[in-house]
C-alpha cells in the first residue's frame, strides 16, 4: 500500500510541465527569508529578456514572424529552444528530489520523459515541417474540412495550453514563496505580466530566444552544481553508489526499481501519456515551424534529445550526491533533527545541494534560473494558445480565410493578453488546490486528442473528416471523463470517499478509444466528401515527403 501511495503522489506530482508543483510538499510551502541573491540575478534576467523582446518588436512584422519566427530558426537554436521549453523547473527540482528519496526509480521516470522524443525524430518533425504553416491544426486540417477539424483541433489544443498555464501559474508562486521570500500574489501577476509582454511584442523570435536563454542558464547551473558535488567523490560513480546506499535508509534498495512497478496499469498507462503526450503538445509542436526546411526540423529534435538526455544525467546525479551531502547535514532539517522534515518541503533538495557546494551565490543563481524556467515555459504556452485562437478559430473558421494578416496579428495580441488575465486569476483562485490532475488532464488530452487524429491524418490515407472530429473529440472528452472519475479529483478535490475510475492516468484508456473512433467512423463515410478527402491524401503524401509547396524561410 505504502508503494502504491509513493506512486500516486510521484505519478501525479512529477510530470515536467508542472513547473515545481512536484510532488504534495507544493501544496503547504512556507514563505521563506528574502533572498537578494535570486532576486537580482532574476531582474538581470527578465533586463535581459525585455532587451531582446525590444529587440525582436521591430522585425516582428508578419503573421509569419510572430508565429514562428519567419521560420529563420536553425536546427541547433530551435534545438535549444525546444530543450527550453520542455525542461520545468519540476524537471530541475522535482526529478532531483525524487532520485534522492526513491534512487533508480528517479531514472526510470527519467526515462519515461525522455522517450517522447525518437517519437517525434523518426514519425514527426519532418511531416510536420514539411504540411503545416504556423500550428499543428494546418497538418490535421490539411485535406479534411477545415472548419470542423480547425475548431476540434483549436478546443483541443487550448484545453491543453489552459491547464498547464494553471499548473505553470501556480508553480510560479509557491516557488517564488520558496526561493525568494516574495507573497504568492505578486509571483502570479508578474509572471502574468512579463509572459503578455514577451509574446504580445516579440511574438514567437523574443520567445525563442528567452527559451534558449533559459535553457543555456539551467544547463550551466545544473552542470555546475552536479560537478562541484561531483568532485567531493572524486567523480567516482563507485564512491558515490556506495556513499549513497550508506546513507540512505533504504539501502541496497534505491540501487533498485521499487514503486514503479507496483501498480503496472498505471506505469503502462503514464508511459504511454508521456511518450505520445509529448508528440501531441501545441506549443512543442509549433516550433517545428520556425526552422526553414525538413532537414533543420530533424536537426533540432537531435540537438534538443542531446540536451534534455545530458540534462537528466546531471539531475540523476545530483539526487544521488544529494542523498549524502544534503541528507547528512542537520542544516537543512527542520530542527536540525537528520532525516526529519527537509527545510523548505522536499522539493528543496537540489536548492540546498546548490548552496551547500557553491554558497548563496550559487543558491542564488539556481533559484533564479528556476523561475526563469517558468517565464520560458509560459510565454511558449501563451503563443501557442494565442495562435489556436487567432490563426485556426479567427482567421480560418470565422473569416473562412479571408482574414488579412494585420488583423490576424492584432487578434492574437489580443488573446495573448486575455490569456495572460485569464492565467493570473485562475492562478490565484488555484493557490490552495492540488493542481496534480490539471496536468494528467493536459497530458491525457495531448495523448488522446491530438496525437491519434495528427498521427493518422499524416500516416493514413482512409482519415476522414467525420472519422478526424469523432476520435479527436472521444479521446478529448474520455480523457478528460477518467481525470475526473480518478482518485486525484474524485476523491481529493471534489470530496467523495472512492475514486469512479481507479487509476490517476488516462492514456492507456483514451488514446485507444480515440484511435478506434476515428478509424471506425472513418470506415463507415462512405459520403462523397470522405471519398474525395481519401483522393487527396496522395497529393499531401507528396508534400510531406518533398516538402514542395512548403513555405520557405525568411532571412534575419
Amino acid at each position: 500500500m505504502k508503494a502504491l501511495t509513493r506512486l500516486s503522489l510521484a505519478l501525479t506530482g512529477l510530470l515536467p510541465a508542472l513547473a515545481l508543483a512536484a510532488g504534495p510538499a507544493m501544496e503547504a510551502t512556507q514563505k521563506q527569508p528574502l533572498n537578494i541573491h535570486a532576486i537580482g540575478m532574476f531582474i538581470v534576467f527578465v533586463m535581459m529578456t525585455m532587451g531582446i523582446t525590444y529587440w525582436a518588436a521591430s522585425r516582428t512584422k508578419t503573421a509569419s514572424d510572430f508565429y514562428t519566427a519567419g521560420g529563420g530558426i536553425t536546427g541547433f537554436q530551435n534545438g535549444l529552444a525546444i530543450a527550453g521549453d520542455y525542461m520545468s523547473a519540476a524537471t530541475l527540482l522535482g526529478l532531483s528530489a525524487m532520485t534522492y528519496g526513491a534512487g533508480y526509480d528517479g531514472y526510470i521516470y527519467m526515462i519515461c520523459f525522455f522517450v517522447g522524443w525518437p517519437i517525434i525524430l523518426f514519425l514527426m518533425a519532418e511531416r510536420l515541417r514539411n504540411l503545416g504553416r504556423f500550428t499543428f491544426a494546418d497538418i490535421t486540417s490539411y485535406r479534411l474540412n477545415q472548419g470542423q477539424v480547425r475548431t476540434m483541433a483549436a478546443i483541443s489544443s487550448l484545453t491543453v495550453v489552459c491547464f498547464y498555464l494553471i499548473a505553470q501559474m501556480v508553480g510560479a508562486g509557491q516557488l517564488i514563496k520558496l526561493l525568494f521570500g516574495l507573497d504568492y500574489n505578486i509571483a502570479v501577476v508578474v509572471v502574468g505580466i512579463l509572459m503578455m509582454v514577451y509574446v504580445t511584442f516579440g511574438g514567437m523570435i523574443a520567445t525563442t530566444w528567452v527559451q534558449i536563454i533559459k535553457a543555456c542558464m539551467l544547463l550551466a547551473g545544473g552542470t555546475l552544481v552536479m560537478v562541484l558535488a561531483f568532485a567531493q567523490f572524486d567523480f567516482s560513480i563507485e564512491t558515490l553508489l556506495s556513499k549513497a546506499v550508506a546513507a540512505h535508509k533504504k539501502g541496497i534498495k534505491i540501487l533498485a526499481p521499487g514503486s514503479l512497478l507496483a501498480d503496472p496499469i498505471t506505469a503502462i498507462s503514464l508511459s504511454l501519456g508521456l511518450m505520445f503526450g509529448t508528440a501531441g503538445l501545441p506549443h512543442i509542436l509549433m516550433r517545428f515551424f520556425t526552422v526553414s526546411n525538413a532537414k533543420e526540423a530533424r536537426k533540432s529534435v537531435l540537438y534538443a534529445s542531446g540536451f534534455v538526455g545530458f540534462f537528466f544525467n546531471v539531475i540523476a546525479i545530483m539526487g544521488v550526491a544529494a542523498i549524502i551531502i544534503v541528507g547528512t547535514d542537520a542544516q537543512f532539517f527542520e530542527g536540525g533533527v537528520v532525516g526529519g522534515k527537509i527545510i523548505g518541503g522536499g522539493n528543496m533538495v537540489a536548492m540546498h545541494l546548490a548552496k551547500a557546494v557553491g554558497g548563496n551565490l550559487l543558491l542564488g543563481f539556481l533559484a533564479a534560473v528556476a523561475f526563469a524556467t517558468i517565464l520560458a515555459v509560459v510565454s511558449g504556452l501563451a503563443l501557442a494558445g494565442a495562435s489556436a485562437i487567432s490563426h485556426d478559430l479567427y482567421a480560418r473558421v470565422i473569416k473562412k480565410g479571408q482574414a488579412t494578416e494585420a488583423a490576424e496579428i492584432r487578434v492574437s495580441k489580443f488573446a495573448t493578453i486575455g490569456l495572460g488575465l485569464v492565467a493570473i486569476l485562475l492562478g490565484i483562485l488555484f493557490e490552495k488546490q492540488n493542481i496534480a490532475f490539471m496536468v494528467g488532464l493536459a497530458f491525457g488530452v495531448a495523448a488522446s486528442a491530438n496525437f491519434p487524429v495528427l498521427f493518422l491524418s499524416m500516416y493514413w490515407k482512409g482519415l476522414t473528416t467525420r472519422g478526424a472530429l469523432v476520435g479527436g473529440y472521444l479521446g478529448l472528452f474520455s480523457a478528460v471523463f477518467f481525470v475526473v472519475c480518478s482518485k486525484s479529483v474524485w476523491v481529493t478535490v471534489l470530496g467523495n470517499a472512492a475514486p469512479l475510475f481507479p487509476y490517476e492516468q488516462p492514456a492507456l484508456f483514451s488514446m485507444p478509444l480515440a484511435f478506434l473512433g476515428a478509424w471506425l467512423f472513418s470506415k463507415l463515410d462512405s459520403s462523397d466528401q470522405g471519398k474525395a478527402e481519401i483522393a487527396a491524401f496522395e497529393d499531401q503524401y507528396v508534400r510531406a515527403q518533398t516538402g514542395f509547396g512548403a513555405a520557405g524561410a525568411a532571412k534575419h
